[in-house]
């Protein structure tokens, strides 16, 4: 989904580590807001919300998770709902929102928007597997990479093929 506009000038190429997300898009109402959804002063980070009228109406199928993103728009015309992004940002002075990173535990390996968590899930449900982590560690060529770290039941170990096989295609040996 793309809510802001920023064109690209020699100063971003100056600070390659700030991520300027730039203004909203036209039509769309896009508010940064704390825990509570009130309002962050310009400088404070806060949650990006995005509203308007090309807003999904949520998730297909998963009314669960339609309910914890889309929520009521307290700044909106009656019946109008905001969309929680999970993105972390601050307001600059002139108005324009700096990138901060997110909230949650999704990351982005390879292009691809991966939530850590439901990888955790998914590896505990193998019976030989109690608890998991899983983590995205940069490695030295700068590539961000999915490492899970595994404790098993005292019944049986997982193996790395075990864990693999819960959620991925089997792991090429080692």
């Amino acid at each position: 989904m793309h809510c802001t506009l920023h064109e690209l000038a020699a100063d971003d190429f100056e600070h390659p580590s700030r991520s300027h997300l730039g203004h909203r898009i036209g039509d769309l109402r896009v508010h940064l807001l704390d825990a509570q959804q009130e309002l962050v002063p310009t400088g404070v980070p806060g949650e990006i919300y995005v509203g308007g009228p090309g807003l999904a109406r949520g998730y297909l199928g998963r009314p669960g998770l339609t309910a914890e993103r889309f929520v009521p728009d307290p700044f909106g015309p009656a019946g109008a709902r905001l969309y929680r992004t999970g993105d972390l940002a601050r307001r600059l002075a002139d108005g324009s929102l700096d990138f901060l990173g997110r909230i949650d535990s999704q990351v982005k390996v390879r292009g691809y928007r991966i939530e850590l968590g439901e990888i955790e899930a998914r590896l505990r449900e193998h019976p030989a597997v109690r608890e998991a982590v899983v983590a995205a560690p940069v490695t030295e060529s700068g590539e961000k990479s999915l490492v899970a770290y595994v404790v098993g039941n005292d019944s049986a170990p997982p193996t790395r093929a075990c864990c693999a096989s819960t959620w991925a295609p089997p792991c090429p040996p080692t």
